[in-house]
């Protein structure tokens, strides 16, 4: 995989001097091919922020296929760099023919291809408010004849030093639950219920495996997030503040932190 990425960055000129997000293009390249995309497959990303998973689609669908990735957020959003600063950089490769990014735009709403063949959501589903909404997506999906390519954080962690990664998550779960704010943790869905969300709409799990993700960064950067809003929750529940304060102690135990896998599901 490390040759494939190195490959990669030299062909198309992207994160050659970046190694953090040369660390997440593995993974992304990881989920991609679990997903099964294909030379001059047709496919929508929801929520494809900075474009991570977006180049990697675009590299195996091909010069005949095409990426239209999409994300709710405005141009400047994100850090170090906007999400129009990231996808400028995209679009100025090679790769960039291939893709074409919608940002502030609805999936809902948007016209589609009449020739879609997949429908990628990539870790983006922890961001939707409710399950009625993300139902609505799975909903469409459905209705125009794709199959859903689904992944996220596997909250059944395998190993003591993903603990950190589950904890700190569930604190910014609780965050959203409990104090005003955007975070990017509105919902947390397990295997087994986004299962039968997608078969409420019809579809059917063609596969569903595990990706390796222990040696990511995201575990960490979550438990930095998460010691620092610790304190916030002084208007929630004495129950809440209790179970946040027992979340942290059990958070900042292990001095290594791994990040949770993900899990990858596949329907038609």
């Amino acid at each position: 995989m490390q040759n494939q990425i190195k490959s990669f960055c030299e062909n198309y000129q992207l994160f050659i001097d970046d190694t953090i997000q040369q660390v997440q293009l593995r993974h992304r390249f990881s989920l991609v091919e679990a997903f099964g995309i294909q030379e001059g497959m047709q496919v929508v990303e929801i929520g494809c922020g900075q474009g991570d998973t977006t180049v990697a689609l675009a590299d195996l669908v091909g010069a005949s296929g095409q990426v239209i990735a999409l994300d709710i957020a405005p141009d400047d959003y994100g850090a170090p760099l906007t999400l129009a600063q990231a996808h400028a950089k995209i679009l100025d490769s090679p790769l960039g023919s291939r893709i074409s990014f919608h940002l502030e735009t609805d999936f809902l709403k948007m016209k589609l291809p009449e020739n879609l063949d997949v429908v990628v959501l990539s870790h983006s589903s922890w961001y939707f408010k409710s399950q009625e909404q993300l139902l609505a997506y799975f909903h469409r999906v459905k209705q125009v004849g794709a199959k859903l390519c689904f992944a996220e954080w596997d909250m059944a962690y395998t190993n003591l030093e993903q603990r950190s990664h589950f904890c700190a998550a569930s604190i910014l779960a609780l965050y959203s639950a409990f104090v005003e704010n955007d975070g990017n943790i509105q919902n947390m869905w397990s295997k087994d219920q986004i299962v039968a969300l997608a078969q409420t709409v019809g579809f059917k799990l063609e596969k569903s495996e595990i990706v390796v993700a222990d040696y990511l960064q995201d575990g960490a950067w979550e438990r930095d997030y998460a010691n620092s809003i610790v304190n916030q929750f002084v208007e929630a529940p004495p129950a809440i503040q209790t179970l946040i304060k027992t979340y942290a102690e059990v958070m900042n135990v292990a001095e290594n932190v791994a990040s949770l896998h993900s899990f990858v599901h596949v329907f038609e």
